[in-house]
Parts: C-alpha cells; sequence; structure tokens
C-alpha cells in the first residue's frame, strides 16, 4: 500500500528529479510515494536515533533535554540525501562510534569534550567535501594497504563488543533482555538457516524485511517482562526541543576547537572516512544488485554527489548538532531491508526513493511524537547496544575479509588489538610500522597485489 504522486517514472528512466546544479532534486509526493512498509517500520527503527542521548549524557556532559534536541536535529539532516539526489539510506558512521568514545574519553565531559568532538567534525568535513568536489574520491583509501584496513575494521570491532561485555557494559548490566534481541538479530539477520527459510517461507521473509526491528522488540519485551527495563510513564503532546539550551553549547557560544584538538582529531577522521568509503562499496553493491532486478526503474549511484552530501551533513553537525555518531553515507540494516522489498517488483516497492525517503520522513515525524518518545526512553540503551553488537559482527567480518595471507593476519590482528585499546593514532601507527617490516620485499618499489582476492582466501580458511 503507497499514496499516490504527480510525475511519473516512464519505464527504465530514474525517478523523475528537478535539476539543481550538482543535485537532483526530488520532493515526497511530488516525485515518489510514500510507502506503508517503510513508515511502520520507521515507527520503531526510529528509537536507534535515540539511541545516542546516553553517550551524549556520558560523553559531553548533556542533559537529556539537549540530547533529545540533538537526536530530532540530526534525524532531519536524514531527509538531506533523498532530497539532493542520493539513493542510499543515510546513518551513523557506526563502526567507528568505539573509537570516537576513546578519542572523547581523553577529554572532561563539557565543552572541553564538545570543541573535540567538533574538531573531529570539520575535520571529516574537509575529506569529504574535498575528495568530493576533486572527484578524487576513494584514492585515499586504496593508498592505505589491505591489512591496515583490515585492522582498523578488526580494533573497530573489538572495541564495539568489548565495550558492550565489559564489567558495567549495558550487556553484563542486562544481560537476558540484549542477549534475547542479539540472538534474534543474528538469526534473523545473518544465519544461514533463516537465509534459506526464507527461500521457503513467506512469513521468515516478512521478518527478514523489518530487518532490526524483530531483535528489537524482542529484547524491549523481555527487558519489561523480567524487570531488566523500567515500564514507561508515556507522556502525551508533541516534543518540545530545548533549541535555547543546546545553543550554549554549540561553538558559537562556548568557543572554537584550539589547534591542538584539530591535530589529535585527524586519526580518528582518516580512519571514520576509511570505514564510511568502505560503506558506501557495500551500499553501492546493494543497490546495483537491486538496479539489475528492476529494469523499469534506472537507480543512479554518484559517489561524488554522495561524498558531497555527507560532507554538508557533517558540517551542519560541526555548527549545531555534536554527534558521536557522524553523518555516514549508510545505514547498512535499512538499505538491505529496502532493497530486500524493493527486488519484489514495482508492487512492492515504485522507487527506492519512496522506500528510503518514507522511513526518514516518518522518523523525523516520530521524533516529535512524545507518546513515542516516552514509550521507548527507558529502553534507549537496548538500542544503542544492538547497534553496537552488530556494527562489531560486521566489522570483524569485513575486516577478515580483507586479508589474505600470515603476514596480513599479524598486521591486522596487531593493528585491531593495539587500536582497540590506545586509540587511532597507535593503531594506524603500528599498523603501519609492520606492514613495511613484515610484508614488503622492497621498500623502494610498489608491491603487486596478493594472487589471491580476500574472498578466495576466506574461502580457502573455512
Amino acid at each position: 500500500m503507497r499514496t499516490s504522486y504527480l510525475l511519473k517514472r516512464k519505464e527504465g528512466q530514474e525517478q523523475p528529479y528537478w535539476s539543481l546544479g550538482y543535485f537532483k532534486i526530488r520532493l515526497p509526493l511530488v516525485h515518489y510515494p510514500l510507502e506503508l512498509a517503510e513508515a511502520i517500520q520507521a515507527l520503531v527503527m526510529f528509537v536507534v536515533g535515540l539511541a545516542m542521548i546516553p553517550l551524549l549524557q556520558q560523553y559531553l556532559g548533556l542533559s537529556f533535554e539537549v540530547a533529545l534536541t540533538i537526536c530530532i536535529l540530526f534525524m532531519g539532516t536524514f531527509l538531506l540525501p533523498t532530497l539532493l539526489g542520493v539513493p542510499l539510506a543515510a546513518g551513523w558512521i557506526t563502526p567507528a562510534i568505539p573509537l570516537v568514545l576513546i578519542y572523547l574519553s581523553a577529554y572532561e565531559p563539557g565543552p572541553e569534550a564538545i570543541k573535540a568532538l567538533v574538531a573531529l567534525h570539520i575535520v571529516v568535513t574537509v575529506i569529504f567535501l574535498f575528495l568530493g568536489i576533486s572527484r578524487l574520491a576513494g584514492k585515499l583509501v586504496r593508498c592505505i594497504p589491505a591489512s591496515v584496513k583490515g585492522g582498523i575494521l578488526l580494533g573497530a570491532g573489538i572495541a564495539a563488543i568489548a565495550g558492550e561485555i565489559e564489567e558495567g557494559g549495558r550487556f553484563m548490566a542486562t544481560p537476558l533482555s540484549i542477549g534475547v534481541g542479539a540472538l534474534v538479530v543474528t538469526i534473523t539477520m545473518f544465519s544461514l538457516f533463516f537465509r534459506r527459510l526464507c527461500a521457503h517461507s513467506r512469513f521468515a521473509m516478512l521478518i527478514a524485511t523489518y530487518g532490526l526491528v524483530p531483535g528489537l522488540l524482542a529484547a524491549i519485551g523481555v527487558g519489561w517482562v523480567v524487570g531488566e527495563y523500567p515500564l514507561p510513564s508515556i507522556e502525551w503532546g508533541i516534543t518540545q526541543p530545548a533549541f535555547s539550551e543546546l545553543w550554549q553549547i554549540l561553538p558559537f557560544t562556548i568557543g572554537w576547537p584550539t589547534l591542538d584538538m584539530f591535530i589529535a582529531a585527524i586519526p580518528i577522521a582518516v580512519i571514520s572516512y576509511i570505514i564510511a568509503y568502505g560503506d558506501l562499496i557495500v551500499g553501492a553493491a546493494v543497490l546495483e544488485r537491486a538496479d539489475k532486478a528492476r529494469p523499469d526503474e534506472h537507480i543512479e549511484i554518484d559517489a561524488d554527489r554522495v561524498h558531497v552530501v555527507t560532507g554538508i551533513r557533517n558540517l551542519l553537525h560541526a555548527a549545531f548538532i555534536p554527534l558521536p555518531g557522524q553523518a555516514g553515507p549508510i545505514f547498512t540494516a535499512l538499505a538491505a531491508s529496502v532493497a530486500t522489498r524493493y527486488e519484489f517488483g514495482r508492487k512492492a516497492m515504485e522507487s527506492v526513493y519512496g522506500g528510503v525517503g518514507t522511513f526518514y520522513i516518518v522518523g523525523f515525524a516520530a521524533m516529535f511524537t512524545l507518546p513515542l518518545v516516552t514509550l521507548f526512553q527507558p529502553v534507549l540503551p537496548i538500542a544503542l547496544s544492538l547497534t553496537l553488537l552488530i556494527t562489531g559482527y560486521l566489522c570483524l567480518v569485513v575486516g577478515m575479509q580483507q586479508i589474505s595471507n600470515a603476514e596480513q593476519y599479524a598486521v591486522a590482528g596487531i593493528t585491531g588489538v593495539v587500536l582497540a585499546a590506545q586509540g587511532a593514532a597507535w593503531g594506524i601507527a603500528i599498523g603501519l610500522l609492520l606492514h613495511v617490516v613484515l610484508e614488503r620485499t622492497s621498500l623502494v618499489r610498489r608491491e603487486p597485489p596478493s594472487a589471491r582476492t580476500p574472498a578466495e582466501a576466506t574461502e580457502q580458511h573455512s
């Protein structure tokens, strides 16, 4: 079920748009319809956007009201990619979150930590805008050895999972609810058994279509039943953002970062870009597969436009929305969910822009629906924990797929451990040093590519 829209697509062409220089403007109900399935999913999944609130309180020293306001504004930035011609479902740079938290932990919660985060946003903005406008996107990543890229992902995965299961972590504090939720998500999203079941069961396929929602609802239900999380105290009305209080913690009021903060932010910013670029490749592959399945719509994926739009979103973060999640090109779980339903045909989803656009329009509206916000407020740690556990799992899988021989395994493994324990600068430095010492046969000639691809190496070791 969907709404109607004004400008119809001709068979085999792009979804209608208005050209505006670098961008392709698309508006809901004008250039694409709204989709019921994504609207329903957004009414639950918007809670993932609120999951940043505990981190904003802990690492930046913000009140709940200011943290909620930041999350509302952040959800608003998700509307930009679809509006400006990017078909990807935008998200955080999720694998970098544990590393950003390690970076922020060196600063006192309050103005100092906020300035440090603003510095990181600005450096990330410069990287995205420069590489997008200059059309050099990806060259920086190709200069990084595969073993070091693998180590960065392994380190992000280790940090994400370790932060949840260590003493005092969210998983250890509420093991039943988060454990059940993680198990359900693992089965419905990654299990070979469930994937095979989806081929024969429409009910299983329906569950898979909703991504994180089944696991999130299972975790919340268990948390309330066993008493690990308090029942909500539902309030009625419209959420009132605390804009005046937010202004008091922005750089226009507390001042801009110092030079040493910018320098300290560079390693984390580079890692964030490397991870985000990897996410972009994954997202492009998902949409290319969907595009082949749907000859009725041509999906354009312009990597330079994605970079520029992501840079604009990070610039908004630097000025108005300090957030440890940063602005990334893709929310992988949502992108996969939308693409799966999209591949069922035009009757299932008119356009990929309708699926992505609907989710974020409804999700943004849900932020202002006080009964929904207060319903999920007690269980926000569950949404954050499941997001980080899934991210950790995917980082470990993708990180190991980057490497193909014993030397690369050694470099990646040590890089990952050092990065998770000591931070980005030490991790990158140790990784590059070990790459030179262990992998290179010449210090002056460029090494030839490995004869085996990461996928082939994975198959051999499995």
